[in-house]
């Protein structure tokens, strides 16, 4: 018989039931504001339902009726400067932090209106989910999209798991700034599985990240139920795979989520890294829209009222009641507050067609047509003042290099000059400078700023996605092979590429991502894709594609200052061919969307790029003829210089692409 050892996580997991003291222990005045935030949360909600109702929103409609003592027990220990990411049904999370950051400590919501703050705040939140101009993302966001950065909410997400690597990035940014700050990201039960959940949670309890994974498990994943999702349906289980302390607590019950809460909170702050709470909630209505899950026949009314009757607000209620603190015609008066500000704001948001008497959107509150494709990508103002160079009219000494090297010098000499750019990619600390050299001497020089990682693409790009967009600092992510970006692509696309767009326009994405094609050097299918036809179709992401190291060198300067995602891309057969690369002076950019005629000729134009451009020049050279060579260098669709082709075709009337 072999000999057995039992094993045991490596952190706790314990289960948290409240006890009398501890609604004692959060005292009549916190618990008073925190039954008026459920309140709040529960008026919007209907609100919501009643636009739903009417045909008013555009997209689906997620209520978290049932649910608000989950967002609203977590939001109790945490600050404005405290960031979060929210799940495709987050109103109750974004009411829940926007409420936090507002509170007025005089407000007394028993015998006053709500605040004007508040109010506007209502009235934004419910116009972006309209789709309307006044909305916090200006309409763009809709319904699963809402970000107020003021407030520390960084956006809830459409993508089922998709906020979760995004707020690992929100942690490792306050966990360098080093000011006690924590991150929160909610998620629910059918976002557990998806695999940038795991991902994320290994990465932040590797790194010791102040981040608390939040788990919303309501039991079903649309209709689908928990029991036909997995087999271990207490998803707090999952901490204990990476060694992350978790709590698992009735989210009915705001006491135990509150103390489930602090506890994490406290632990984050210490130092001690990331946590995990699951709460036990329920969704009343169905998945989407304002019917019950029982009208669709997936689980029964008898359920739907055993969990009605467990209801937070209730709860609440009578536990402050029988400790003197509330009276129920106190607790209507807090109802109806919210209720009589959402009717007010409805009323803002509605009237009736003159034509057909039936409600509408008074035409005023929509975007104008010319603001859809705003902000998609920022204009480039970052760029004023820059010094743009060619290499025909450098001014300084050049010398021969090899294209790699100039990679490894150029990346060293802005990490020297900007304290924010940091590295992260797998194995670029070791091997002299990762697989190719590219990062060779810079572990050395910047030990704490070229960040090594596990082998989770989506979880690694999803954390630097982050990063950008707290904004402190400027990641640049290495991708081993380009075909990689396929294991990540939610992440890439649906996340980082469509940022700005979908928050109002605004919002900053300073991220370079480089990869390299390693089209003909052997490595087969799975290694050699060259990414730019997919990149291309993500408008939000702006591409280049280096062919000599002093373009390398001007073209990675311009992709670190731009404000915009930039794919740079490698191409294994240049890593080792010279050309002329600055000596002394690697501070000049090339501008981003500037095409270079590097043969001019009349008999026929050559759009190319990469490691084509000296293959181009050398067969022209060969065969004597007369062809004008265009090295694209910007690739994607926005940025490509139609101008510089343009001019070229009028003169030669004949165009050929070699890649």
């Amino acid at each position: 018989m072999p000999k057995i050892t039992e094993l045991h996580p490596a952190a706790p997991w314990i289960e948290l039931q409240s006890e009398p003291q501890d609604w004692d222990a959060i005292g009549a005045a916190e618990l008073l504001r925190m039954h008026y935030h459920l309140h709040v949360i529960r008026a919007f909600e209907e609100t919501v339902l009643e636009f739903e109702k009417l045909g008013r929103v555009k997209g689906p409609v997620n209520s978290s009726i049932g649910k608000e003592a989950g967002a609203g027990g977590a939001s109790a220990p945490r600050v404005s400067r405290d960031l979060i990411t929210g799940a495709h049904r987050g109103h109750h999370q974004f009411i829940a932090k926007g409420m936090r950051h507002l509170d007025d400590a005089a407000y007394d919501p028993r015998s006053a209106p709500l605040p004007e703050s508040v109010t506007h705040f209502l009235y934004r939140a419910l116009a972006e989910i309209l789709g309307l101009a006044d909305g916090f993302c200006r309409g763009r966001g809709g319904s699963m999209h809402l970000r107020w950065t003021e407030c520390g909410a960084m956006g809830t997400n459409a993508i089922v798991g998709g906020g979760v690597p995004i707020a690992t990035g929100l942690a490792w940014a306050k966990k360098r700034e080093a000011h006690g700050h924590v991150a929160m990201t909610f998620f629910g039960d059918g976002s557990a599985h998806i695999g940038a959940v795991p991902e994320s949670m290994n990465l932040a309890a590797l790194w010791s990240l102040p981040i608390a994974f939040f788990i919303e498990n309501n039991g079903y994943a649309v209709a689908t139920t928990l029991d036909e999702e997995t087999k271990e349906t207490r998803l707090s289980s999952r901490g204990g795979a990476f060694a992350i302390p978790a709590w698992r607590v009735d989210g009915m019950d705001l006491a135990a989520v509150v103390a489930a809460s602090r506890k994490a909170v406290e632990h984050m702050r210490a130092g001690k890294g990331p946590v995990v709470i699951e709460a036990m909630v329920y969704r009343y209505l169905n998945h989407g829209g304002s019917l019950l899950g029982s009208a669709f026949g997936y689980r029964g009314k008898d359920e739907e009222a055993e969990w009605k009757a467990r209801d937070p607000r209730a709860r609440t209620a009578r536990e402050m009641i029988a400790r003197g603190w509330l009276t129920p015609q106190q607790d209507e008066a807090i109802r109806e507050h919210p209720v009589a500000a959402m009717a007010a704001i409805a009323s803002r948001l509605r009237e009736n067609d003159p034509a057909t008497g039936k409600p509408r959107i008074p035409p005023a509150l929509w975007p104008r047509p010319e603001f859809r494709d705003h902000g998609l990508r920022g204009d480039l103002s970052e760029f004023a003042g820059a010094r743009f160079e060619e290499l025909e009219t450098f001014g300084t000494k050049t010398a021969e290099a090899k294209f790699v090297d100039a990679i490894a010098a150029v990346m060293g000499r802005r990490m020297e000059t900007d304290e924010r750019i940091f590295v992260m990619g797998e194995d670029i600390h070791r091997l002299k400078g990762g697989t190719n050299g590219a990062t060779k001497g810079l572990a050395a020089r910047f030990p704490d700023r070229i960040v090594p990682t596990p082998i989770e693409e989506e979880g690694f790009v999803g954390l630097c996605g982050g990063v950008a967009m707290e904004g402190s600092y400027r990641p640049v992510v290495e991708f081993m092979y380009a075909d990689f970006t396929l294991v990540a692509a939610d992440q890439v696309f649906n996340q980082i590429g469509k940022s700005r767009h979908m928050f109002g326009g605004d919002s900053a994405m300073p991220l370079v991502l480089r990869t390299k094609c390693a089209i003909g050097t052997g490595y087969g299918s799975q290694h050699s894709m060259d990414p730019a036809g997919l990149y291309s179709q993500w408008p939000g992401w702006r591409i280049v594609a280096p062919s000599t190291p002093f373009d390398y060198v001007g073209l990675m300067n311009s992709a670190l200052r731009c404000e915009d995602p930039v794919l740079v891309i490698e191409h294994v057969d240049l890593y080792n061919a010279s050309g002329p690369a600055p000596v002394d002076d690697w501070d000049y950019c090339i501008p981003l969307g500037k095409a270079k005629v590097v043969r001019p000729g009349k008999a026929f134009t050559v759009l190319t790029y990469l490691a084509m451009v000296p293959v181009a020049l050398q067969v022209a050279d060969e065969m004597g003829v007369d062809a004008e060579i265009i090295d694209l260098r910007s690739l994607d669709r926005a940025g490509i210089d139609w101008a510089t082709i343009g001019a070229s075709i009028e003169k030669t009337n004949n165009v050929r692409s070699e890649e």
